[in-house]
């Protein structure tokens, strides 16, 4: 067996299961020299958000730990990817490098470098898939060209489901034995445990491949069966919470989409709808590369190019007053300190803090697609800018602008009794079903009762609802196109 070991170059698939690269150099016969290179230099790439950055210090631990087991070591190393990688083949000898796809606007010119640094050091470099299930440039319309609404995208999806089963986890890896130098996790400075928000995740999160199977485990187990109503619903435990553990490759879009079909096959009762509702959340996810690999500029600009002249309004105290959760609309402010607090926050209540964002307060998309990329955990460069330009209506596919959600209605028909609100929103805890989504409608003996003091203990509505749906209609109307006649 050749000594030159195949450098398997980590990004974002932390797993070892169903993982192309991996498998491909452990099939080769030649050692492996597994490696993680922390990227905060390539131009344009966005910066990773702090909840990230927590998130992936114990994702990279749980990995080396499973390498460890194996017998051999994660190399961990900061900088630009291309002189790194060029340095270790030089250094080693390494007759290749694998490393898995990526799809941020940045990827290609950055596996470019890549590329070019294994050439210079007589390397091969092979690319590997596995962060989606289609690629790209696989879904195609009927006239050869990319979609742009996600029905027809998903149906096409459908009817050309995963050709193949996900690979376990190799056995065994003959790991590379030679010495090469690597950082150490905490040199990296990605979380050192300090006192701040993000000391609270622990409890609520398992980071790595073990944690990810668990999830899709518990949920398969416990909750697909009723995933077409419960996934509304944010007060009980009914979606997968998988957006994190995927967003990192901690498992594979095909390992969730062959289990669900195990499940469906084995369940003792139906749960088809469930199943089926749960695999086009996989699709939305699939169509949001998929707009990202064709519209590059996704996550900052407006896909619909008219919404770039938007009067979008400045005012940094309700953008404050929207971060913190302290708006006076107590889904609002549940969802958004629901994010404090866990670096996650229920889908239904991100499309209503969203709506709420864009639409009452009238500040740009863009800076809620930046306050997320900073606080989630599963903060995701497709599906964050893809979704937030479905909520603001610039999107593709997207709701239309007048579509305004109401948050008490939507509290009211999703939240019925409030337990969601009450979870997250303690002050209101003694307030009555009929008044937790509207506080300020209560009467005066109901809110000394609940120990509620309007402006004191609980803010105030930061705005009228019916005044700032009004005005984000009128602004709308500012950038519509004249419609045409024949």
């Amino acid at each position: 067996m050749s000594g030159q070991p195949i450098i398997v170059w980590f990004t974002q698939d932390l797993r070892l299961g169903d993982n192309a690269c991996l498998h491909a150099a452990v099939a080769s016969g030649h050692p492996v020299l597994p490696v993680y290179i922390l990227d905060d230099v390539t131009p344009g790439a966005f910066v990773m958000g702090g909840a990230s950055r927590w998130w992936l210090h114990r994702s990279l631990a749980a990995l080396a730990a499973s390498l460890e087991k194996l017998g051999g070591r994660l190399i961990i190393r900061r900088g630009e990817p291309g002189k790194q990688l060029g340095e270790m083949i030089a250094q080693t000898g390494a007759k290749a490098v694998h490393f898995s796809r990526g799809y941020a606007p940045w990827s290609g010119e950055l596996e470019k470098q890549v590329a070019s640094a294994c050439e210079r050091n007589g390397a091969d470099c092979k690319r590997f898939s596995g962060f989606l299930l289609h690629e790209p440039e696989a879904i195609r319309t009927g006239s050869d060209g990319p979609y742009r609404v996600y029905t027809p995208f998903s149906r096409k999806c459908l009817a050309s489901p995963p050709s193949r089963g996900p690979r376990p986890a190799p056995a065994s890896i003959d790991l590379y034995a030679g010495d090469i130098s690597g950082d150490s996790l905490d040199d990296l400075g990605l979380y050192r445990g300090q006192t701040d928000w993000a000391a609270r995740f622990a409890g609520r999160w398992s980071p790595g491949e073990a944690g990810a199977q668990e999830k899709l485990v518990h949920f398969l187990d416990q909750a697909v069966g009723n995933y077409a109503e419960t996934r509304n619903l944010p007060g009980v435990a009914g979606t997968s919470r998988l957006s994190p553990h995927l967003h990192f490759g901690e498992i594979s879009p095909l390992q969730c989409w062959s289990a669900t079909q195990h499940a469906v096959a084995t369940a003792p009762q139906s749960i088809d709808r469930g199943s089926q509702v749960f695999e086009k959340e996989l699709l939305w996810r699939e169509f949001s590369y998929h707009l990202l690999h064709h519209w590059p500029t996704l996550p900052t600009d407006p896909f619909k190019p008219e919404f770039g002249d938007f009067p979008w309004r400045q005012d940094a105290e309700k953008l404050n007053c929207w971060q913190r959760g302290m708006t006076g609309f107590p889904i609002v402010d549940a969802g958004m300190r629901e994010l404090w607090a866990t670096g996650w926050m229920h889908n239904r209540v991100r499309m209503i803090v969203a709506s709420f964002l864009v639409k009452n307060l009238r500040i740009s998309w863009q800076l809620g697609e930046q306050w997320f990329w900073d606080t989630l955990v599963d903060a995701d460069i497709g599906a964050n800018a893809a979704s937030w330009q479905w909520v603001a209506g610039c999107g593709a596919d997207a709701a239309p602008y007048f579509r305004i959600f109401n948050p008490v209605l939507q509290g009211e028909k999703f939240d019925r009794q409030g337990d969601y609100v009450r979870r997250w929103v303690p002050e209101l805890q003694g307030m009555p079903a009929r008044y937790i989504h509207k506080p300020w409608l209560a009467p005066a003996d109901t809110l000394a009762s609940a120990g509620v003091v309007p402006g004191s203990s609980y803010p105030r509505p930061i705005v009228d609802l019916g005044e700032t749906r009004n005005a984000a209609l009128a602004a709308y109307k500012t950038i519509r196109k004249p419609e045409t006649t024949t």
